[in-house]
């Protein structure tokens, strides 16, 4: 191995564990607790080398909702093989979905509620958030509907499931009924 390969390799390990104890100190104390400096403290290393990969913490952000998505994007997948039909899909989708966003707050409100300065719905959005959005796609074009554009009835399904996530987050929502939730909206909106 070259000297340079051995750099960019060392390079890229120190980017994941900036990325990774983000992610994790999010986990643990929200995303008002991570900081430059306390990053560079629980990675030793200096803040410049922090600066060095990341112009600040909104790309470490970024970053993490970029590998969320990745991850969101496989659990969804992995989540509809084993379901029968089109309803069965569209339940374990939402299902997956929910379950996702309630394990995962912080990456969550990294991909969906803080700046990351990440495009969204354009042509140079990055290919994990187009992932992410073709595996709820992948499903729900089949129940779409006659007429209906499947792009745009998977933007209503999310919309519909990312405020289910919010709310219910948010204690806005009575906890007993959330699998009749799901049950309603894949009743009502996917398979009529």
């Amino acid at each position: 191995m070259s000297v340079q390969e051995r750099k960019q390799r060392e390079r890229a390990e120190r980017e994941r564990l900036i990325v990774a104890t983000a992610r994790e100190l999010a986990e643990q104390q929200g995303w008002d607790a991570v900081t430059t400096r306390r990053l560079a403290e629980r990675i030793e290393y200096s803040q410049p080398v922090l600066y060095s990969h990341f112009r600040g913490k909104r790309e470490i952000i970024g970053a993490v909702a970029l590998e969320g998505a990745a991850e969101m994007a496989a659990e969804l997948r992995a989540a509809v093989v084993p379901a029968d039909g089109p309803r069965g899909r569209v339940t374990a989708l939402a299902r997956a979905y929910l379950d996702f966003a309630e394990r995962n707050p912080a990456v969550y409100d990294a991909l969906f509620r803080l700046d990351t300065g990440l495009a969204f719905a354009v042509e140079d959005t990055p290919e994990p958030l187009k992932d992410a959005f073709a595996a709820l796609l992948e499903t729900l074009a089949e129940v779409a509907g006659d007429g209906v554009h499947p792009g745009l009835f998977t933007e209503v399904f999310w919309a519909s499931l990312h405020g289910l996530a919010t709310l219910t987050r948010a204690g806005r929502l009575l906890p007993g009924d959330a699998e009749k939730r799901i049950d309603l909206l894949v009743e009502r909106l996917a398979v009529a």
